[in-house]
């Protein structure tokens, strides 16, 4: 965890933050009492406190932690227009990212058709949770859509994050996929999703660091015109409720969707290609 020294302003210090707004971060991104005095037993500062909680947390937590801190410090950064102190920042984050996420010592025996699965009694309670979303009326759907994906990432260990909101905009979550963060972007609408609505989430991405993508679920697909004019080459890839059944209904563990995803994107520049074109039986 030494490497996090180099994103604080001094020794004691974690970027801009005063106690009151690092306290503040822990509880509205990861729910946490930094203050708790079980995190100052190696000294009451900010960046001795945030190291004891990196050592003590499970590693999924320390990649969500380190993932908030660098978005917000990217945006102290491009805020203030300040020159990045910390040289080769973005390759040793990347780099501490990988090796909490254990991308960096991938087991050769495991299965690559078992990466990532989960038991079929699982497979069946998120069954059970979707079909219970579509129960409900309009606006409560779409809230609970956010908290039903969350729950889905987080099955298949991806460090979701609940919906958050920045200046002028709402994004409704994010999380990782190997060391890339991603922003979600949920819509449970009666029509398909349109270019309008496509642009609008690949310009939050654009605001955004420039290693970000995102991830567009749309429970009522996209539109064939939209995906036209949106076109090819953007930073977001698409899921649609068709892809979402297909997926767990053919036990497909979602990081193998959307690693496939993002694949076929880079190689061909399509936002969306359906799951039973990616996975033929």
């Amino acid at each position: 965890m030494d490497d996090l020294v180099d994103f604080a302003r001094g020794p004691g210090f974690v970027l801009d933050f005063s106690d009151t707004s690092f306290a503040d971060f822990f509880a509205s991104e990861l729910k946490v009492n930094i203050d708790d005095p079980k995190y100052a037993v190696n000294g009451g500062s900010k960046g001795k406190r945030l190291r004891y909680f990196l050592q003590s947390c499970d590693d999924a937590t320390a990649v969500r932690t380190l993932a908030a801190l660098w978005e917000h410090r990217w945006e102290y950064l491009a805020r203030t227009g300040g020159k990045d102190p910390v040289v080769n920042a973005e390759s040793r984050y990347q780099g501490l990212i990988s090796r909490l996420s254990g991308r960096a010592t991938p087991q050769a025996s495991e299965p690559s058709a078992n990466k990532g699965a989960v038991d079929k009694q699982t497979i069946a309670q998120i069954k059970a949770d979707l079909l219970q979303v579509t129960t409900l009326g309009p606006q409560a759907r779409g809230y609970a859509f956010e908290g039903f994906l969350k729950g889905l990432f987080n099955t298949f260990g991806l460090a979701a994050q609940d919906p958050f909101r920045l200046k002028g905009e709402q994004i409704d979550g994010s999380f990782l996929l190997g060391s890339e963060v991603y922003l979600l972007e949920a819509k449970w609408h009666g029509q398909p999703i349109g270019v309008a609505e496509l642009h609008t989430f690949h310009g939050k991405i654009e605001q955004k660091a420039a290693w970000t993508r995102g991830l567009f679920v749309s429970n009522s697909g996209f539109s064939e015109d939209g995906l036209v004019a949106f076109g090819r080459g953007k930073r977001v890839i698409c899921m649609d409720g068709l892809d979402l059944y297909e997926m767990l209904d053919r036990g497909i563990p979602l990081t193998q969707v959307l690693e496939r995803k993002v694949r076929r994107a880079a190689e061909t520049g399509m936002p969306f290609l359906r799951v039973r074109d990616l996975f033929p039986s």
